[in-house]
């Protein structure tokens, strides 16, 4: 690269990472916000619309219809936002909160009233339920002559599709009428049987129409006929306190990565400074571009994928030191060291991004909204570590910066005997885990229970207190939350206004009578209430078990996936048997960690173990690749053990580095968070530092019994 080009490249890097620096911080025009400020927000950072629905026709409605009607509303008000959560109040009535709205009105209109939805014959027989429907959406269709028209396009379930197929057979050329709440919204003729389950509503739609049409259909299909009871908008659960921390955390932990780079790596570290940097301010545009939601979940997201971007840099710096220290110049060495790092960066990362996939089209909720962060932090971080690096790497070589010294050598070590230790290690990872689950399972014999789960796991009772005047979150928290927490005799309260009232919700693990009494009293005298002022209900978890369930589904998919990536690329299944055991480690660990310390486990218990798996991955993804590179170079005297003795010690830096780099930015955001964040943060640590553990200790060990007893016989 000549000086000209070499000043071109970098002060157009430059330029273009200052333009999203500030079209993130301040927006293009005089009155516009940042895209770092229009980021939507879940519902712990900046609250939303809540509307509450009651079930009308029953008095008490079975608990099947009312998980059956959660689960699906939960699933269609995913169009307005991945976090939105929905929950059962009492006996008969569903909460819906969705963040980043203002408007309940406007969600109201667009959701629909949920009613009840018939097919109904001319003679008007009832051939098809609400519930018999599957998905209802807008689409369009070309006909013969190249017309374009709008359709909506119905998937039945089991049962429906046999009910349409007998009811369409006897009715060719006749009308079946779509009735909602009394009313005939469309009325086709069939034109065929239709026996598979699918067909399609046609007629002079604009899109609009027929999505609205699908909409109606679907909102139709609900278990339950429901009506609004109430609706309000709410303020964030964490506050701005929480937001304003997280923000101060990443700045500082940020800060120190690149210090920590710039001391080790000297002008390499600059050039992933910069390509940090950069990969800031592409993140927080394309989050607002995409409009996705960020949470505390989706900060876990953005975490891992900065910790993989500070990865793919150290594991490119290491073999171009590498390269150095076999007598190549630095030009050559840079050209050569991104090369054969760069299978270790793309399976990484793949395999990561799979899991993202997965998690994002099966999940449910924080679920989705994680993955979706996920995968958004890893396309980032591929194409700043391989591209923004490496042009500014060149460009820096270009402009004088030419001596070894500047880049460093690497210093070849005596390998560590990590094989020969693997009993060692396989008995302290087993103890920690059996003594985990014996001290979980005394606390499930005492009634405390196995894991602390949260007001979002197993739900509790919501109070609602209208005060006399205006209190802000701070002062919610300082006055009125140790109030409940003495007399709950619990941490996990969680407290949300209600704009433009001086109403607060107050959530809590389940109170009986006496405890619901006590706190009122207490409410009453200490703020001066009347008794009418205050308000209980019961309420399911958030998390509802068919999203719990829909998670667990999506990591054994996911688990399933990376493990056939893993066997096609190594070509051999014990790389990815050894590997999925290491992760499940890692997972088994942090849950008994989890249940030891009594750490609440809600959304970001799910979001932490999540981040565990992708990182946990992909640290073994580098040692499995090194251990590859290096059998195909064995000499005839090496064994198997010291060549798994080797891979590992030669990755042991990128194991260091990355996972230092990483713990520090979770660190300091354990350091400056409120109590909520610090519960999250915690954990996160302890499974940095576990992955960082198992990759080095476990996984190649593992793999070399495998290779050993269920293979052939030691390579000599």
């Amino acid at each position: 690269m000549k000086k000209t080009r070499a000043v071109i490249t970098l002060a157009l890097t430059v330029v273009i990472t200052g333009l999203l620096l500030y079209t993130s911080a301040a927006g293009w025009g005089a009155g516009k916000a940042g895209s770092a400020e229009q980021i939507r927000l879940g519902l712990d950072l900046a609250g939303g619309v809540s509307i509450t629905y009651q079930a009308v026709g029953e008095e008490d409605p079975s608990a099947e219809d009312m998980a059956d009607t959660i689960y699906k509303l939960q699933k269609r008000v995913e169009a307005y936002s991945t976090e939105a959560e929905v929950y059962q109040e009492g006996s008969d009535r569903i909460n819906i909160e969705i963040p980043g709205v203002t408007d309940a009105n406007e969600i109201l209109s667009e959701l629909g009233k949920p009613g009840s939805l018939y097919f109904q014959t001319m003679d008007g027989e009832t051939v098809l339920e609400g519930t018999d429907v599957a998905d209802a959406q807008a689409g369009s269709v070309t006909d013969e002559y190249e017309n374009h028209q709008y359709v909506v396009e119905l998937t039945l379930t089991d049962e429906g599709t046999e009910k349409f197929a007998e009811a369409t057979s006897a009715n060719v050329g006749s009308q079946i009428a779509i009735v909602y709440d009394g009313e005939t919204i469309s009325a086709p003729t069939v034109q065929t049987a239709i026996t598979d389950g699918r067909c399609q509503i046609s007629g002079d739609f604009t899109y609009e129409e027929a999505d609205q049409l699908a909409s109606t259909i679907r909102i139709g299909s609900l278990s339950l006929e429901l009506q609004e009871l109430r609706s309000n908008v709410v303020g964030a659960k964490l506050g701005s306190e929480a937001i304003e921390t997280s923000l101060l955390a990443g700045v500082i932990g940020f800060a120190v990565v690149v210090i920590l780079m710039l001391a080790v790596y000297r002008v390499m570290g600059l050039a992933s400074g910069i390509a940090l940097t950069t990969y800031v301010g592409l993140v927080l545009v394309l989050l607002n571009g995409f409009e996705m939601t960020l949470t505390l979940p989706g900060i876990a997201g953005i975490i891992l994928s900065i910790g993989m971007a500070v990865d793919a840099n150290v594991i490119i710096f290491a073999r171009i030191r590498e390269e150095i220290a076999t007598g190549k110049t630095v030009k050559s060495a840079v050209k050569v060291g991104f090369q054969k790092a760069l299978s270790a960066i793309v399976d990484g990362n793949v395999t990561t991004l799979i899991a993202a996939f997965v998690l994002a089209v099966k999940g449910s909720g924080s679920v989705k909204g994680f993955a979706q962060t996920l995968a958004l932090g890893i396309v980032v971080s591929m194409f700043t570590a391989l591209v923004v690096t490496k042009q500014v790497l060149n460009a820096l070589y270009a402009l004088g910066i030419q001596d070894v010294k500047w880049y460093g050598t690497f210093r070849e070590r005596k390998p560590i005997d990590f094989v020969g230790r693997r009993r060692i290690c396989f008995a302290l990872s087993l103890a920690v885990i059996v003594a985990g689950f014996v001290y979980m399972g005394v606390r499930a014999g005492s009634g405390d229970g196995a894991l602390a789960y949260s007001l979002e796991f197993q739900g509790g009772t919501s109070t609602t207190v209208e005060f006399n005047e205006d209190l802000s979150i701070q002062e919610i928290d300082e006055q009125v939350v140790p109030i409940v927490a003495e007399i709950v005799g619990d941490n996990d309260i969680q407290t949300q206004k209600v704009t433009g009232t001086n109403q607060v919700i107050i959530k809590t693990k389940e109170l009986d009578l006496e405890k619901r009494q006590e706190l009122d009293e207490r409410l009453e005298s200490e703020f001066g209430l009347e008794d009418t002022a205050i308000t209980a209900e019961s309420i399911s978890g958030a998390v509802s078990r068919e999203v719990r369930n829909d998670a667990v589904v999506s990591v054994i998919i996911a688990t399933i996936c990376m493990l056939v990536y893993i066997w096609i690329r190594f070509k051999d299944l014990r790389f990815a048997t050894s590997a999925v055991l290491a992760l499940v480690h890692d997972v088994l660990v942090v849950l008994v960690f989890y249940g030891a310390a009594r750490i609440s486990v809600g959304n970001t218990f799910i979001a932490c173990m999540l981040t565990i798996v992708g990182y946990s991955i992909n640290a073994t993804i580098v040692i499995f690749d090194r251990v590859r590179e290096n059998m195909a170079e064995m000499k005839k005297k090496d064994t198997l053990e010291e060549v798994v003795n080797a891979s590992i010690t030669q990755t042991l830096s990128r194991s260091i580095y990355t996972s230092l780099t990483t713990f520090v930015m979770v660190a300091v955001l354990y350091a400056l968070g409120v109590a909520s964040i610090k519960e999250f943060a915690l954990p996160l640590m302890v499974g940095i530092a576990c992955g960082a553990y198992s990759s080095v200790c476990v996984t190649g060990p593992l793999w070399y019994v495998m290779k050993t007893r269920l293979g052939a016989k030691e390579t000599k």
